[in-house]
């Protein structure tokens, strides 16, 4: 008997080791967020279903200058930090005059001081804009830049309900653009 205690008391400790050895990252300074439209459409206590997801990181302002700066003008950014953005669409949808087929995408951006250039691309799963590759767009539209009255300190979307769809809307620092969607 008390061998197999002895031999019961080894195994548990080795359990207690091996759990020990892992290491988890520690949370990311552009944590990852995601939104929904319909917005809470998950939490729906009906059989709602969503129409669009977006995916992506929330990098912090933390006293720098933005666009301009840290995302130049005139380049192609990720929307966001870490892995480019991911955009769904769960059924047909028509941006800047073309339909795109549900699926999932890539949400690119060329910032500039009076409009941005935005950009749905087939290329999924990539880090960054490092490899983005202009070959693969669906489509770019153009929107003009609004200005805020407070800038915000974390990069953010979310949508805006609309007759035919909505507007994604995007901000970060004083800046702030709308992307509108009809939903088929």
């Amino acid at each position: 008997m008390k061998r197999i205690s002895l031999i019961a008391l080894l195994a548990m400790f080795t359990f207690v080791a091996e759990a020990q050895e892992l290491k988890f990252a520690p949370v990311d300074a552009s944590p990852a967020d995601l939104v929904y439209f319909p917005l809470n459409v998950t939490k729906a206590k009906d059989n709602s279903t969503p129409s669009i997801k977006v995916v992506y990181s929330r990098p912090a302002k933390k006293g720098r200058d933005i666009f301009g700066v840290l995302e130049q003008f005139g380049k192609v950014w990720r929307v966001g930090a870490n892995e480019s953005t991911e955009i769904k669409f769960y059924q047909r949808v028509n941006i800047g005059g073309k339909s795109i087929k549900a699926g999932s995408y890539s949400l690119f951006a060329i910032p500039n001081q009076d409009k941005w250039t935005l950009i749905i691309n087939r290329q999924t799963d990539r880090w960054g804009a490092f490899t983005y590759d202009q070959s693969k767009d669906v489509v770019r539209v153009d929107v003009p830049v609004k200005t805020l009255d407070k800038p915000m300190e974390s990069f953010a979307i979310t949508f805006t309900p609309q007759p035919e769809g909505a507007n994604l809307v995007m901000a970060w620092d004083k800046t702030l653009v709308e992307l509108p969607i009809t939903i088929k």
